[in-house]
């Protein structure tokens, strides 16, 4: 489907588009197309031929990888207004990981041989596009660190938070991490197994921290989490 029928009001409100004149941006979208991804769909699957790179308008995405071992590990989550699969940007031939969506979702995507005519144009695509790799490159350290350093309550914890400020909506119950989620999500997060998140979720529901149900979790004392996180208990 062309991208060109989108409100471009709506399009130039997201992030990676903020900074564009208004011919940029009617530069970079006449060769988009939009793409509706049902939830549970893959948009890419990790090692497939780079021949797209996409930017979520709507809906909510996660990439995982899996190892030589066949263990499934969440990478990351891709929020509205981020770029994505910019193998390209990063050297790549291929898709490092798999993204599938979590929630009814919307992109925009481009042919990867678009990539250096685009920010060729527009310099400040480019911009955005280092910006947010070297955001999810200093996202991936923080992890390694927790992984390497911290007991896995700190882990978990500390990635709930995470989900929070990304996600995070307020209701009467607490802050809803506003999109699907699961314990195993969660334990392949934070490098740990579905049991252990099971047992701490259960401990901190008893102490009315957090609140889960079937792909939902609240956290209502999001101050008692950062105490846990910090390992201030």
């Amino acid at each position: 489907m062309p991208a060109p029928h989108l409100d471009r009001s709506l399009v130039k409100d997201l992030g990676v588009f903020a900074s564009l004149s208004d011919e940029d941006l009617e530069a970079v979208l006449a060769s988009a197309t939009t793409r509706r991804i049902p939830i549970n769909t893959a948009v890419f699957n990790q090692g497939d031929p780079a021949g797209e790179f996409f930017a979520l308008l709507h809906g909510r995405l996660k990439v995982t990888q899996s190892t030589p071992d066949g263990q499934q590990i969440v990478v990351r989550h891709v929020n509205p207004g981020d770029i994505f699969g910019i193998a390209k940007a990063i050297r790549r031939p291929d898709y490092p990981g798999t993204a599938t969506a979590v929630a009814d979702s919307l992109a925009l995507a481009w042919p990867m041989g678009q990539w250096d005519m685009l920010v060729a144009r527009c310099p400040a695509l480019a911009v955005n596009a280092l910006a947010t790799v070297g955001q999810r490159l200093q996202d991936a350290h923080t992890r390694i660190r927790e992984l390497s350093t911290e007991e896995v309550e700190r882990r978990v914890a500390h990635a709930l938070l995470r989900l929070v400020k990304q996600a995070g909506r307020k209701t009467e119950e607490g802050v809803l991490i506003d999109f699907p989620i699961t314990r195993q999500d969660v334990a392949e997060m934070t490098g740990t197994t579905l049991h252990t998140v099971s047992r701490l979720l259960s401990a901190w529901e008893a102490r009315g921290l957090v609140s889960s149900g079937r792909k939902k979790i609240v956290v209502c004392d999001p101050h008692a989490l950062v105490v846990i996180a910090e390992g201030a208990e």
